[in-house]
This record gives C-alpha cells, sequence and structure tokens, in this order.
C-alpha cells in the first residue's frame, strides 16, 4: 500500500512532545511490514537545517489563505530515515525561528491557521496524486489538529485514498475564528454543524473527527474516556455518535533507540539479567552531573525521577507539593527534568535551591539526560491528570525503573500495580494511583520508597517491567489492519 503519513513534528528532525517519537517510529514500522510509506511535514528552519540532499519533485499554488501563496514539495535525506522525508515549503510560513507552533517567548505563532491550512492543502493534493507523478496515496494518515484538514480537502475528491485520522491529545483542538475561516477562503460547505463549525468559530481537529473515514487514538482507555464529558473537550458528543469508527491503538516504543543494553546516550549498558550494577553505575553517572562527589549513601538512597512538560496536566504541581514531605520521610532524592510553565519552572528551581543536595533539575530538555533520568533514577513520576498514551512511563519499564502514573489513558493500560496481589501473581511492574492528588501521590510514594527497601522483591518488579513487549510492531500491525 501507498501511504502518505503526514504529521507537524517527527523525531529527530523537530520535536517538542510524543508526537515526534510516533511519527517517526509508526512509518518505520509500517515499512519493516512492506509498506510503502511516504513521511511528510513541513519544511521548517531547523528541519532543513538537518536534512540533506534536497530535491524539489513538485509545485503546487494554493487557492487557500491569506496569500495564496506558492508551495514547493522538497524530498530529503536523513540518516535516521531508510526512505526520504517529504517537506512541504513555503518560506513565508514555515522559514523562521521558534518551535512549530510558537515563537522564542513562547506565544503561538498568529498564523498557525493560515500555516497549517496550507500545510493541510498541500498534503491533500500530493495524497491524491496531483503533484508527483506516478504516486497516488491509497491511505492519508493525518495526525492531530495540525492536519485535521487533509480529510476535508479529501472530501473534494471523488476518487481520494482513505482518511485515517490520530488523536494524540483532545485537549489541543486547533480552534480559530469565524474571521480567520472566512479570511483564509476556505470552503462555505464547511461552515456546519456537521462541518468545521465549533461554538461560533472553527476547529481543525473537528475538521478531522468529521471527514475521516476512521479515528484513531494512542490507547484504548483514552478512546473511552474521550466520549466523556470530563475527558471530552466539547467533542464527546461528536465522538460518542462515531463510536463505530473509533479505535484505541496503544503508541509503542523504538526499542533500538531505548534499550538499555545498547542505548547510546548511557555511559553503562545492562540487561534484565545484570539490572542492579548496570543501574546503580548510571545513578552515579546522573547525580555526578550535579554534584562533585556522590556518597555510598546517595547510591543507596531511592532516586525518583521525572521527564516532562512542567503543566498541571502531567501533574507537576502535586509532585512539587510532595517533594518537602517526602525529603523529611525518608532519604529519597530526586532529578527533575522539563519545561514549560515559567512559574512551575521557578517551583522547581526554587526545590533545587532550598534542598541543593536532594533535589536536582535541568530545565529544558535534553535526550542524553532525557536517557539517563531513565536508566539512573528508581522510580519515575507521572501522575498526570490525563494521559492519552504516554510513552515515559514506557521507556521507564523497559529500563527497570518502576513507574508511578494515575489510573487514566495509556497509564492505566500499560501499569499494573504492585498490590500485594499483583506482586504474588508475577504481574505488578509499577505503582497506580485513582486520584491525581498530593495526598494519594504522597501514599503512592512512600509505599514505593518501603517497597524500595525490599530488595528481593523490588529486584522481582523491576524484572516483571522489563520483560514487557511494547514494541511498535504489534501496533503497526493494528494499524496496517486498519488501513486494509
Amino acid at each position: 500500500m501507498n501511504v502518505l503519513f503526514a504529521s507537524s513534528e517527527v523525531w529527530p528532525l523537530i520535536k517538542t512532545g510524543g508526537l515526534g517519537d510516533v511519527a517517526y517510529s509508526l512509518p518505520k514500522a509500517l515499512h519493516g511490514l512492506g509498506q510503502d510509506v511516504k513521511t511528510i511535514l513541513p519544511a521548517y528552519r531547523d528541519v532543513l537545517k538537518k536534512c540533506t540532499d534536497l530535491k524539489i519533485i513538485g509545485w503546487m499554488d494554493s487557492p487557500f489563505g491569506y496569500h495564496t501563496p506558492a508551495i514547493r514539495l522538497l524530498e530529503a535525506h536523513h540518516q535516521q530515515f531508510e526512505n526520504p522525508v517529504w517537506l512541504i515549503d513555503c518560506q513565508a510560513l514555515f522559514d523562521r525561528p521558534g518551535t512549530p507552533y510558537s515563537n522564542d517567548d513562547g506565544q503561538d505563532w498568529f498564523d498557525n491557521a493560515e500555516r497549517f491550512t496550507q500545510f493541510s492543502w498541500a498534503v491533500a493534493q500530493i495524497a491524491n496524486g496531483l503533484v508527483v507523478e506516478n504516486w497516488k496515496a491509497d491511505v492519508v494518515h493525518a495526525n492531530d489538529w495540525q492536519c485535521g484538514l487533509i480529510p476535508a480537502f479529501l472530501d473534494t475528491f471523488h476518487d481520494r485514498p482513505k482518511r485515517i485520522f490520530t488523536i494524540h491529545n483532545l485537549a489541543f483542538g486547533g480552534h480559530f475564528t469565524l474571521q480567520q475561516f472566512k479570511s483564509l477562503k476556505l470552503p462555505d460547505a464547511w461552515w456546519s454543524s456537521e462541518g468545521v463549525e465549533f461554538y461560533g468559530g472553527f476547529s481543525m481537529l473537528k475538521a478531522g473527527l468529521m471527514y475521516s473515514d476512521a479515528i484513531t487514538t494512542v490507547s484504548p482507555t483514552y478512546a473511552k474516556e474521550i466520549c466523556t464529558p470530563a475527558f471530552g473537550y466539547g467533542m464527546d458528543g461528536i465522538l460518542s455518535s462515531r463510536n463505530y469508527k473509533l479505535t484505541g491503538i496503544l503508541n509503542g516504543i523504538d526499542e533500538k533507540i531505548w534499550d538499555p543494553s545498547s542505548d547510546s546516550y548511557l555511559p553503562y549498558h545492562y540487561t534484565k539479567q545484570a539490572i542492579l550494577p548496570g543501574k546503580r553505575n548510571n545513578k552515579h553517572a546522573l547525580l555526578s552531573e550535579h554534584l562533585d562527589t556522590v556518597s555510598e549513601a546517595m547510591l543507596n538512597a531511592p532516586l525518583f525521577g521525572m521527564v516532562t512538560r512542567l503543566t498541571e496536566q502531567k501533574g507537576v504541581d502535586i509532585i512539587t507539593q510532595a517533594i518537602p514531605v517526602l525529603l523529611k520521610q525518608s532519604d529519597a532524592n530526586f532529578v527533575l527534568m522539563g519545561s514549560g510553565n515559567a512559574y512551575f519552572e521557578r517551583v522547581v528551581q526554587d526545590l533545587r535551591d532550598r534542598y541543593p543536595q536532594r533535589v536536582f533539575c535541568y530545565i529544558g530538555y535534553s535526550e542524553k539526560m532525557a536517557h539517563l533520568v531513565e536508566a539512573g533514577s528508581d522510580i519515575f513520576l507521572m501522575p498526570s491528570r490525563y494521559e492519552p498514551c504516554g510513552l515515559n512511563q514506557m521507556y521507564s519499564l523497559r529500563y527497570g525503573t518502576l513507574p508511578i502514573v494515575t489510573n487514566t489513558g495509556g497509564l492505566a493500560d500499560t501499569v499494573i500495580d504492585a498490590s500485594e496481589q499483583n506482586i504474588k501473581n508475577g504481574q505488578a511492574n509499577g505503582f497506580m494511583m485513582n486520584s491525581s492528588d498530593t495526598n494519594a501521590l504522597l501514599s503512592t510514594m512512600q509505599r514505593a520508597v518501603n517497597l524500595y527497601e525490599d530488595k528481593p522483591t523490588w529486584l522481582s518488579l523491576q524484572k516483571t517491567a522489563m520483560d514487557g513487549d511494547f514494541s511498535w510492531q504489534v501496533s503497526a500491525e493494528k494499524y496496517l489492519a486498519l488501513y486494509q
């Protein structure tokens, strides 16, 4: 099958979150199953810097947008990709510093509606065989709101490819105004409750839901949650009425990149057969990033790790409230990494300043440090208020780092609580809390610290965690079945 996989970010070219990881790993796994998969994304400045052998393979003149721009399709190469990557190039829209969605000050780009309208229109033209000679998609796989208009644009073609739309996080709906809709010269027929209109404005994510042939989301539990008012962000009615075409498929992880036995970012490799020395050496390396001398007591104490966006969704507020209490009650230490809300960045830095020998932080993101935190920590903090799938808990399990998670979304589908019965049955691989509040987190952290002292049981939990199969092979086969 010819599959056109569209995303606004793809690791290692550009990444702000889990979408970037998925957009790299899923096409790669599908290619391994014998499919012709073309990955397509905008030609951001940072992406062009990383690619080689750029070649123009198509031109388009958009009839939409404020300026109805000329758009180029580029073919590019990168060492991480077996096949060329396709880039939608319009310098006025994508050649700028900052992230794919915001400037260096964290403010959304003023023309995001224009940028992702043009991207979506161009992808639809390519998918329908109007740009690249002798190539037309059988399936177009569009991801999140930035690609939401792709199924809508394809709706104007009679002999169109099948349209799959994946929700990675329903909280981000791509909401814009009626005035922007009109200024973009989008089809009047779209403006209805059965189209893109959403409470007086228009939603690109809703367009993906309304015009796709199949909807997927990134875990079975999240597929159920988003059909309820608590998680639906106003889309629950739409999703409930289209439940017949909604499927939850758990994301996988790239087990070649995230493998403690060969991870190129780790100073020390280890396997399930030799967990303890490997993790201890990596813990020493991780703490040495922050301390001149790492004592034996620190190596023996439980180390909590965190790698996340610093937002309330991720439970950062309850983590930072719980840390001072646990520091008094135990010998536990903390390594906190992330960026996001400026307030939470200050709170994390304040904790580091108050407890310089026990709380360590890295404001920002480093791929190397993220891998080292996973390998060097004993316990991983991920008490999200909602989590469509989550990848870090799967990275943690792969590295024998037991996660503390909330019973929601993909966390519920991957982590089995270390209850007495689950430990006895040999199923437990982490810690589950049923509410996302400070008291629940504290009691769960204390439970983890107590169990950490029981070395044989802890080792058994680590081995169970590392036995889990979170490869993309399983997920890719489910997507391929859906395509077919």
